[in-house]
């Protein structure tokens, strides 16, 4: 016995040794490795550059086990930056799907690609897949052209604002915060206690503005009559059949319909290339993978609140967000 664990510390000691001299070994991509161009299809002249956006609007990083994964606004920025730089890339298309996020992200990423529209001349699709509600589709607003999946869940216009109170909570336990402020409304939306009426009519004018924001957003960029944007202005969502009638899209479609779409805005040839800038080869990759790299496992959390991490890290604020669909993300 002594013999045999004799040999195998010399086999664990040699093993950590080479360790410090062999090559480094990668299990996974890393979020700092760059981003590079791969083609999915398309063999001619000219390219079609895919951008997916999946998930909840925020312009923090994902924090993932060991590692965090760069944020949204990053990500994106980042490919158009690509883009800006290759003069073969005719149109844009940008493949969302998400429920939307904070209000300060979404104008952010609604800015970047209205810049970048404005900027390099270059045609913007947009493909709508499972959800672009609220802030998904503040972000959509300044493309050339907006198709929805048959199945997309779309609308939920406006602002919904999240504070938290554990006032209730404290009082279970026996525990009580004393705060002292220089002003009224200087721990306006605390956690610690329930607002005001004055407080209230404040945060109702907040809400009200931002909201107001956005269906300026809506009238500056879609010819919609005076009924659409008054049934708009309900929150409520559409399907994508009615948010064509609306006139809050442009047309009904599959993901393949808004590539030869992209192509015919752009005037590429029918078989050009259409490509990703991921941070890895994906074998068979195609135009549904959504993924930017290799990324591991998905460890689940040890207590499971039923919320997305970006919620859980700053819960606190104004969002363009349909609340609702927040579970699949």
């Amino acid at each position: 016995m002594n013999r045999f664990f004799s040999l195998f510390l010399s086999v664990l000691v040699c093993v950590l040794l080479s360790g410090c001299i062999s090559p480094r070994v990668t299990l996974f991509t890393e979020p700092s490795d760059p981003l590079n161009e791969y083609r999915l299809s398309g063999s001619q002249k000219g390219k079609v550059a895919v951008i997916p956006i999946k998930g909840i609007i925020s312009d923090e990083p994902e924090d993932r086990m060991l590692r965090s994964k760069p944020g949204m606004i990053q990500e994106v920025v980042s490919q158009l930056d690509l883009i800006r730089r290759d003069p073969e890339v005719g149109a844009v298309l940008l493949k969302i799907d998400s429920v939307g996020g904070s209000v300060t992200a979404s104008d952010i990423l609604y800015y970047e690609i209205l810049k970048f529209k404005e900027e390099t001349g270059i045609k913007v699709v947009v493909s709508m897949m499972n959800v672009a509600a609220s802030g998904g589709y503040y972000i959509a607003l300044p493309a050339d052209y907006i198709i929805a999946h048959p199945t997309t869940v779309t609308g939920s216009i406006g602002v919904i604002f999240v504070r938290p109170n554990i006032r209730e909570l404290m009082n279970k336990i026996g525990v009580d915060v004393k705060v002292d402020a220089s002003g009224e409304y200087k721990d306006m939306g605390s956690i610690l206690r329930s607002s005001t009426e004055s407080e209230d009519v404040l945060f109702q004018s907040l809400i009200d503005a931002l909201g107001d924001r956005f269906i300026q957003k809506i009238k500056k960029h879609r010819d919609l009559t005076d009924e659409a944007v008054n049934d708009i202005r309900t929150a409520r969502i559409f399907l994508a059949g009615e948010a064509k009638a609306a006139g809050m899209i442009d047309d009904v479609g599959y993901i393949t319909d808004a590539v030869d779409k992209a192509k015919s805005l752009a005037g590429l040839h029918p078989d050009c290339k259409v490509v990703v800038y991921r941070r890895s080869h994906f074998a068979n990759d195609n135009i549904y993978n959504p993924v930017l790299m290799h990324a591991g496992p998905k460890v689940p959390p040890i207590i499971d609140l039923g919320l997305p991490q970006q919620m859980l890290r700053n819960l606190s604020g104004f969002y363009y967000l349909w609340l609702p669909g927040l579970e699949n993300y």
